[in-house]
């Protein structure tokens, strides 16, 4: 690929970055000109699938962006990490520490420090605390998500430099409500009458969906500010790549 560059003469910052995510609304924070968004939908499959249909497409830079679900106790809902690596079933991936320093910048101009550590990629939701307590014994990451470990392995195989900046929604102490594992439709969104149906069946969930949504207004927060602050730190950072 990179003989490719050369030959065509393309800058890397002449090429649309793109960033995958899990929910649609993570995806609007960061919309903007020259941005591709994914979703996976919260499955890992359909974002495997999803990645491999663009192969051979090239791309400035591959970013994980969203939500995550916090393994390190000390932080809150809202809180920003801007990956030091990833890790993933044994598999540790890098990240490009040019992109990781805008990354940090981003999150910066918002007024609230981030912090860089390790995020671990796992295929299927960290549900409890007993999930979320054995991610941090196994791999010492500070937060989990289901795109990240997928989303570097896409970069690492096309040779496109790789970074993510995740935001903790469910902190390490909190569960989340059962009828979370299937509440996002394939194409990313909140499918309401599956919660409905949820709530009636189990009504006792009420009271984690609640601080759940609490949870997730907090980090949401802190998405909607990072997110367009991203598109032009990056194109100054892959201009010069």
């Amino acid at each position: 690929m990179f003989d490719f560059f050369k030959r065509r003469k393309i800058r890397r910052g002449d090429l649309p970055v793109l960033l995958i995510t899990g929910m649609k609304r993570e995806a609007a924070c960061a919309a903007a000109n020259g941005v591709i968004t994914l979703c996976s939908g919260a499955s890992a499959t359909q974002l495997r699938q999803s990645l491999e249909r663009l192969k051979g497409q090239d791309f400035g830079a591959v970013i994980s962006f969203g939500l995550a679900g916090g393994l390190d106790p000390a932080l809150r809902p809202g809180d920003a990490i801007v990956a030091r690596e990833i890790i993933a079933q044994g598999a540790r991936y890098a990240v490009h520490p040019h992109l990781a320093a805008a990354m940090i910048d981003a999150v910066a101009k918002t007024g609230r420090a981030p912090v860089s550590d390790a995020l671990v990629g796992v295929d299927q939701m960290a549900m409890d605390v007993a999930a979320k307590t054995a991610l941090r014994k196994q791999t010492g990451a500070a937060a989990v998500d289901m795109e990240s470990h997928i989303a570097a392995a896409f970069a690492k195989a096309n040779r496109t430099p790789f970074a993510a900046v995740r935001v903790v929604a469910d902190p390490a102490t909190r569960a989340l409500p059962p009828l979370a594992a299937k509440a996002i439709t394939p194409d990313g969104d909140i499918d309401n009458g599956y919660v409905t149906r949820e709530l009636i069946r189990a009504p006792g969930q009420i009271g984690e969906l609640i601080r759940t949504g609490l949870d997730s207004r907090a980090a949401f927060s802190t998405l909607g500010r990072v997110g367009p602050a991203l598109g032009p730190l990056l194109r100054l950072m892959l201009a010069d790549l």
